[in-house]
């Protein structure tokens, strides 16, 4: 059975909210009138790992801690890296830029950043050689992604690049004992991009300077090969559409899924075959399922079901 999550399918801003009841979603429409809805599962705006997180994590079997979903180590797994050693962990390094302002420190997007592949190797010859006194190796892995291991990973809950991109990193920095190092490192890196001639580069064509590093994705996997990601379809993009593009394009994007994704999972469930969807929103999810049921029960369901824009209006 194929489980779809739809992530920030909520309004994510007034703006977003504001177009909610101009949503021609028919497809959703029908699938809520052939699904039963389970349970809601409430968010919380503090935890490390935002919702939708914690339900993909859910879906693919992974039981772990708030700030300990094992992202990296199922990318190290999936790249083939050598497993990481007893007592050590992974986790993902992400370069990205810090607005430094008189209370707080800022970071944009760093998928805003097109970070080239040759960009990213080179600062990876770079700082390799001051992440590696500190017990830590680093991997290529995407442009501007890297995936880190060493025993400071292990057990070091992580905030989600989710709740510090295009916001305030500061109350999400790691403040453990075991972190003193990686805010040491922080703190070098800064001092060593400051005067890269990379990011010389890039301020010339006018590009952001790459002047930091967030770790996230830490936590433990004990079976990697039991986790299989083939059951379960995230959907992700509807947050980063509305943070780029604004509401009007997240608008467009939520119609193109219904369009596309939600027509397929419509036909799926109208043949009877097992179907699964999650709509999650920054605070609360829904998720309804294909049951098999009376008609008289199938049609009850029918006449009370909400319209769509009602309910992303509750998530």
């Amino acid at each position: 059975m194929l489980h779809t999550l739809i992530s920030h399918a909520g309004a994510t801003t007034p703006a977003c909210e504001a177009m909610l009841p101009t949503l021609a979603l028919p497809n959703l429409d029908a699938l809520l009138r052939l699904l039963s809805p389970l349970a809601e599962v409430q968010g919380d705006p503090r935890s490390l790992s935002p919702l939708h997180e914690q339900l993909q994590a859910q879906a693919l079997g992974l039981v772990a801690a708030d700030g300990l979903i094992p992202w990296a180590a199922l990318d190290a797994h999936a790249a083939a890296l050598p497993p990481a050693s007893a007592g050590h962990g992974w986790a993902r390094i992400t370069l990205c830029h810090w607005q430094v302002q008189a209370d707080h420190v800022e970071m944009p997007d760093p998928a805003d950043l097109a970070i080239t592949a040759a960009e990213s190797d080179a600062l990876l010859q770079a700082m390799r050689g001051y992440f590696e006194p500190d017990g830590i190796t680093l991997h290529g892995w995407k442009p501007g992604t890297w995936l880190a291991s060493g025993a400071v990973f292990h057990g070091l809950s992580t905030a989600s690049l989710e709740r510090v991109r295009a916001g305030t990193v500061d109350p999400w920095i790691p403040r453990q004992p075991q972190a003193q190092g990686l805010r040491r490192l922080q703190n070098e890196m800064q001092m060593l991009l400051y005067t890269h001639p990379l990011n010389d580069d890039r301020t010339a064509r006018g590009l952001r300077a790459i002047n930091a590093f967030w770790v996230s994705g830490t936590g433990a996997l004990s079976a990697p090969n039991g986790v299989d990601g083939s059951g379960v379809r995230a959907i992700d993009h509807l947050g980063a559409t509305a943070r780029r593009e604004g509401a009007a394009a997240w608008a467009q994007a939520w119609m193109a899924l219904d369009q596309g994704v939600l027509a397929d999972l419509r036909q799926q469930a109208q043949a009877g075959s097992p179907t699964t969807l999650t709509l999650c929103g920054e605070q609360r999810a829904r998720t309804f399922t294909l049951q098999q049921e009376p008609f008289w029960t199938r049609l009850r369901k029918r006449v009370a079901a909400v319209p769509a824009h009602t309910l992303l209006q509750s998530l």
